[in-house]
């Protein structure tokens, strides 16, 4: 399976340097760059790409509204690319849906890496992270979820949220829940599904709320 990734980066240079990396990986396609959100968007709805490499900080239209659209019109998985670990914006791209973050010094192979496991359909948040994302989610000024939202799900998708609660990866949860990895994603998708979750993000951040 080869990964379409659309790149938008309002530096050039940043972006060449980023295009120039994920053309080396034989699975990678970059198919589209774009230098502001709005483009990113358009580039999305265009050329319907496995994922959107976001930057949050661009002109006319910010990252995380881009990735809230892209998101909600279901156009690609976004993996978002900050300066700064954990800022008010990628705060604000996660609740948007985003899949996951990187530092816009991460190296090579990490980046790589990184496209890779999200173009699998999975999140990109280490569990150190994630404790610190529920820290700032599931703040005493947002509503606490209602456990009746887990009647929806069978006892097996429950522990297969309680594992997004602890941010394991599919093959995580496989190991953990004696499953086969493609069972778990799988799960995870139904999971995502019957709650109307956006990103792991989001189901971590739920069964947190929750106690599971």
């Amino acid at each position: 399976m080869t990964i379409r990734v659309v790149v938008a980066e309002d530096q050039s240079a940043v972006r060449a340097g980023l295009v120039l990396i994920l053309g080396s990986a034989p699975d990678i396609e970059v198919v589209g760059e774009a230098a502001d959100g709005e483009r990113a968007v358009e580039l999305a709805r265009e050329l319907r790409p496995n994922l959107v490499l976001m930057d949050v900080q661009m002109p006319r239209m910010d990252g995380v509204t881009a990735t809230r659209l892209v998101v909600s019109e279901g156009l690609a998985d976004v993996l978002v690319l900050t300066t700064f670990d954990l800022d008010e914006y990628v705060f604000g791209a996660l609740r948007a849906g985003a899949s996951g973050f990187l530092l816009k010094d991460t190296d090579a192979k990490d980046l790589i890496t990184a496209v890779r496991t999200v173009g699998r359909g999975e999140g990109l948040i280490a569990p150190a992270v994630t404790r610190r994302l529920i820290a700032e989610f599931a703040a005493p000024s947002r509503p606490v979820a209602d456990a009746a939202v887990l009647d929806v799900l069978t006892p097996r998708e429950r522990e297969v949220l309680s594992a997004l609660g602890l941010g394991l990866s599919n093959a995580e949860i496989a190991v953990r829940l004696d499953m086969a990895e493609a069972t778990a994603k799988t799960h995870v998708s139904k999971v995502l599904g019957k709650l109307e979750l956006r990103s792991r993000v989001q189901a971590a951040v739920l069964a947190q709320e929750l106690g599971i």
